[in-house]
């Protein structure tokens, strides 16, 4: 065309070789590459296993193990690479908790718990216990918020919260002496201890069968033990407000202490010398102590306890739940106590533990 000096077919580019997609060359156009080896037929591969695998690699990562080793250094030459472990944020115990759960809130409300706030999701159908969460609340002067179901879910982290939601600070516990002062008080004491109770659900739950057949506290480690969070809160349906719950740094040296006090201390073992039936010492001050989900009792705790007791079972069952095992366990002993009420019982121990 007038005015385009540009040709077809014209090589614009210096650079000389193959046609873009031609292959090559002559000869070498269409020439394939061969077969494709496998992993165990390439000498260079980690997987080979034929006998002439290239020394100059493996004496190269001999001779990088024998310097890392010299200088006090791993190395990973040859291996698998480490890989980082992102650190843990553990979450800060004084930071405040979120009770959720209708029953929860209202016990925990009834109780007198310090709540700074009561989150109430919008749309959530306004049965007795809501109306009675916001009246309490507005009663104590503590701030009533509306929120969405799904910022409610957030704080929570997506525990069933019902709609209701108390902002409270970090659970107080009470001295381990506070406890055993109100147990001997109220004679015949009754306490229970939880040796490595790991689930907060069945902390809440221990708690409020604790409160509901007459115990006068509970106390735990400090570690290695699950703490009353909300999780625990919810399951203790507000049983948590009304017991008092203890650490303790030894769990030995606690029941140690409650023997000193004049306690018996009295464990749930599966291989107990005394089934729970037999048990005529409980209607006298006594600690019950419940073990783990998994192990049960540790071997120090069950050396210190003065008897192991045993549920005994009519089918072929290795072990209860730890809340269940305790919940029977606390109803046997309220059982007894109460066939023993009319006897006027609870009077002469008062009249014993006042003598003493």
């Amino acid at each position: 065309m007038p005015g385009n000096s540009e040709r077809r077919n014209k090589r614009t580019s210096a650079k000389k070789g193959a046609a873009k997609g031609s292959g090559g060359q002559g000869k070498k156009a269409l020439e394939g590459r061969g077969k494709t080896l496998g992993a165990t037929d390439r000498p260079w591969h980690k997987e080979f296993t034929g006998d002439d695998k290239p020394r100059k690699t493996r004496r190269k990562q001999e001779r990088v193990r024998r310097e890392a080793a010299s200088e006090g250094r791993v190395s990973h030459i040859g291996k698998k690479a480490p890989t980082t472990r992102t650190p843990v944020r553990r979450k800060d115990p004084d930071a405040p908790e979120v009770l959720v759960g209708r029953n929860p809130v209202v016990e925990a409300l009834r109780g007198g718990v310090p709540a700074t706030a009561l989150y109430v999701a919008r749309g959530i159908e306004l049965d007795e216990r809501t109306r009675e969460a916001v009246r309490l609340a507005g009663n104590k002067s503590i701030a009533i918020l509306e929120v969405s179901r799904a910022e409610l879910d957030r704080m929570c982290n997506r525990a069933l919260h019902q709609g209701l939601g108390l902002q409270v600070p970090a659970y107080h516990y009470e001295p381990l002496d506070d406890l055993i002062a109100i147990a001997r008080e109220n004679a015949p004491g009754l306490l229970v201890a939880l040796d490595g109770v790991t689930d907060p659900r069945n902390l809440g739950a221990i708690v409020r069968s604790a409160a509901a057949f007459g115990a006068h506290g509970v106390f735990l480690p400090e570690r290695r033990a699950a703490s009353m969070t909300a999780t625990a809160w919810r399951a203790s349906a507000g049983a948590a407000a009304r017991t008092p719950i203890a650490k303790v740094t030894n769990l030995t040296r606690a029941l140690k202490e409650c023997q000193d006090a004049g306690f018996l201390v009295v464990g749930l073992d599966a291989d107990g010398e005394l089934d729970l039936p037999d048990l005529a010492a409980a209607v006298d001050p006594i600690v019950v102590v419940v073990g783990s989900e998994g192990r049960g009792l540790s071997r120090l705790v069950s050396e210190t306890c003065d008897l192991r007791v045993g549920i005994p079972m009519a089918n072929a069952v290795e072990s209860l739940n730890a809340s269940v095992a305790a919940a029977v366990t606390l109803a046997e002993i309220a059982r007894r106590r109460n066939s023993l009420a009319a006897a006027g019982y609870p009077a002469l121990v008062r009249q014993v533990v006042a003598v003493a």
